[in-house]
């Protein structure tokens, strides 16, 4: 008989059987996620057993002081860092257990990122930088490139494709980053200030292209922002408070 365990504080599910919670619903969720840093002699906690559903279709906004551990919660829950305890799913499939090569795969499969620093390769072209990801993942190449023109299409940098990063203005730059992220289908996009090192006018241009691109892929999006005015017109909010996740309304606060 097959029966749930914990190992190191990570829970792990046993093989084939529905998680214990009855939330069975939510494409991501977090469940008593905790994230401990140890700090000189002292252990410094950033998420405190935080509980977190996210639907399919949904465009979360995560909000909170700097240090209340947003960008964290968003790689843990992308699978690029591991929590102290507590368990992650996708659907109804448990992170625990996972060996590095199929973390990696369920990663590359269902997430996209997008950061403040686009993290974009300066010696390559616009076209190349979408294609790489694609390209690393066993694409063909002549697909690679099908897919990575169609996204610049789609973020409105087709005549600029063929331009080095350092050719193209930041608003550009952050288009290229989205495209690339994008080009792989992912199911989640995992969105880390997007528009943070933006002007106004360009941040308002580059949300707007987000909110297009979330609903015409039926993608799920989380955002993490520091610009209420951005956060307002997600779904819903949740601000991180002292390693906790809570709901909150913005509305009337503009």
């Amino acid at each position: 008989m097959n029966e749930s365990s914990v190992e190191n504080g990570i829970f792990f599910a046993p093989q084939g059987a529905k998680p214990a919670s009855k939330k069975v619903a939510s494409l991501l969720r977090a469940e008593n996620l905790t994230k401990v840093f140890r700090s000189g002699d002292s252990d410094l906690v950033v998420l405190d057993q935080l509980e977190l559903n996210v639907e399919e279709g949904e465009m979360v906004a995560i909000v909170g002081e700097s240090g209340s551990g947003k960008s964290t919660l968003l790689q843990i829950l992308g699978a690029l860092d591991k929590p102290t305890s507590g368990a992650i799913y996708f659907g109804r499939e448990p992170y625990a257990g996972l060996s590095a090569a199929a973390m990696a795969a369920m990663r590359n499969r269902n997430f996209g990122f997008v950061w403040q620093s686009h993290f974009l390769l300066p010696e390559f072209s616009a076209r190349e930088n979408v294609e790489m990801p694609l390209r690393i993942r066993g694409t063909e190449g002549r697909e690679a490139a099908r897919r990575a023109g169609e996204w610049l299409d789609r973020v409105g940098l087709a005549a600029r494709s063929s331009h080095r990063v350092g050719e193209l203005s930041g608003g550009e730059q952050q288009r290229v980053a989205l495209a690339r992220a994008l080009a792989g289908e992912p199911k989640v996009l995992l969105a880390d200030e997007p528009t943070g090192s933006l002007d106004a006018g360009t941040a308002e241009r580059t949300m707007q292209l987000m909110e297009r691109l979330h609903r015409e892929h039926h993608m799920t999006t989380l955002l993490v922002t520091h610009n209420l005015g951005l956060a307002q017109r997600c779904d819903r909010t949740l601000r991180l408070e002292n390693g906790r996740a809570a709901a909150v309304s913005l509305s009337g606060t503009l």
